[in-house]
């Protein structure tokens, strides 16, 4: 039983549509809704009230390497921002097998840590065309604003230059509070 959930999960990630990579920033995060690893339903941007935000959106489960190199970094050079993962899949058939695939990711990350990790299935869709999802291994870096505007996108897997950039409009956005 497993191998066939296995090999239809391998199938389905081949079936994913491809999206043209998109420039974000100055676009407001579209409307998406998720639900944290905690089983709580998330309203997004909404939901997010900070002066910064950073979300860190990943489309196939090899995305957590480069998400997990800018969590190091972040935290390495002390980005003082709330940070959420946002695994995002594409597709129905994804969403039948969200229990499993959540149940998964619930038993590789601490439990403290579940309420900043926030599954997107319904919206998987929306959020991959929205950003696109060329080099689907790479993480989707979006930094927003209060009012859910996006004020800093990178897509090209983790790079010190981009890290660097990051800081810069955090910095900014520091100096006008």
């Amino acid at each position: 039983m497993r191998l066939h959930i296995i090999f239809v999960l391998v199938f389905l990630s081949g079936c994913m549509t491809t999206y043209p990579n998109q420039q974000v920033v100055g676009q407001n995060l579209p409307d998406i809704s998720g639900t944290s690893l905690e089983e709580q339903s998330i309203k997004m941007p909404e939901a997010f009230n900070q002066a910064l935000t950073l979300l860190l959106i990943g489309y196939k489960q090899d995305s957590q390497f480069d998400i997990d190199r800018w969590l190091i970094a972040l935290d390495m050079t002390q980005v003082n921002v709330p940070v959420y993962e946002l695994p995002t899949i594409q597709g129905m058939v994804p969403r039948m097998f969200s229990t499993y695939i959540d149940n998964g990711m619930r038993a590789g990350i601490p439990k403290p840590l579940w309420k900043g990790v926030i599954t997107i299935y319904q919206d998987g869709d929306k959020v991959q065309k929205f950003t696109g999802n060329e080099n689907p291994n790479n993480a989707r870096v979006l930094m927003i604003n209060q009012q859910g505007k996006i004020v800093y996108f990178y897509d090209q897997g983790f790079a010190v230059d981009a890290l660097n950039k990051l800081k810069d409009v955090v910095s900014k956005e520091d100096t006008y509070k």
